[in-house]
């Protein structure tokens, strides 16, 4: 038995189906994870209006000091990064800002440090059917910057390096820690790899910067802490502001 197209469902064929334009989006998307931080950011985005609601995914554009942006909850996991990104990408947004969470892998980087992704570590299931395992997953530098730099006007205690990347969030042994630290890793999320590899493949500049929730190495548990929390707001004005000085204003 042959299927009929090459592919069952592309992301152009998705983009279509939630009837996204060019014309509908921003040249800039900030990307969190959960809806919560979604709502918090189109508080200070003027005129967001809903490009599309599917499955658990909403997608809203508007007007910051002059400039379009696109804000989309984006997934929290490989998979449904996936799916999102493919719809960025295929609606033509050039530049994306992933505003997320992450657990240190280095006992010297704290709850509430924030952490730029330069380059990935990829250990998610989705890569793999994207590229091959040499590939090498990396964020956009012009980006990566401006975020950093901003993020240290701020007052933010920001760290940047390789981000690795797994699904298995149950299955962080000391084995598979100590493999990936050896490997250069200071931070691991379940995100990263998926949206910068696919934004690679598009030719869109994509970059992450990550809230410290917990740290793998000490053990540490932050998700009730107060400055994780102050981190993960800090990220929406750290990411307008990059967008504004990337514009030149």
């Amino acid at each position: 038995m042959k299927m009929v197209k090459d592919i069952h469902m592309t992301g152009k064929d998705l983009t279509a189906m939630v009837q996204l334009r060019p014309e509908d989006v921003g040249k800039y998307a900030i990307v969190p994870g959960p809806r919560d931080r979604l709502d918090a950011l189109m508080k200070k985005i003027e005129n967001p209006m809903k490009n599309f609601s599917f499955m658990e995914y909403t997608m809203y554009t508007g007007m910051f000091n002059g400039i379009k942006i696109t804000g989309i909850n984006g997934g929290r996991f490989s998979t449904d990064t996936s799916i999102t990104s493919e719809v960025m990408c295929n609606a033509g947004i050039k530049n994306i800002i992933r505003i997320g969470t992450c657990g240190a892998l280095d006992e010297k980087i704290k709850v509430g440090d924030l952490i730029i992704a330069d380059s990935i570590i990829r250990g998610d299931g989705v890569t793999p059917y994207y590229v091959d395992k040499d590939f090498k997953t990396v964020a956009d530098k012009k980006i990566s910057d401006m975020l950093f730099t901003v993020a240290k006007e701020m007052g933010a205690n920001v760290h940047r390096g390789p981000v690795w990347t797994t699904d298995a969030l149950l299955r962080e042994t000391r084995e598979i820690v100590e493999d990936k630290c050896s490997q250069g890793a200071i931070a691991v999320d379940m995100v990263s790899s998926t949206l910068l590899t696919i934004a690679q493949l598009y030719k869109v500049a994509a970059s992450s910067i990550l809230a410290v929730s917990d740290n793998v190495i000490t053990g540490e548990m932050g998700f009730m802490n107060p400055l994780y929390y102050m981190a993960e707001a800090n990220l929406i004005s750290i990411a307008l502001e990059t967008v504004k000085r990337l514009e030149g204003k």
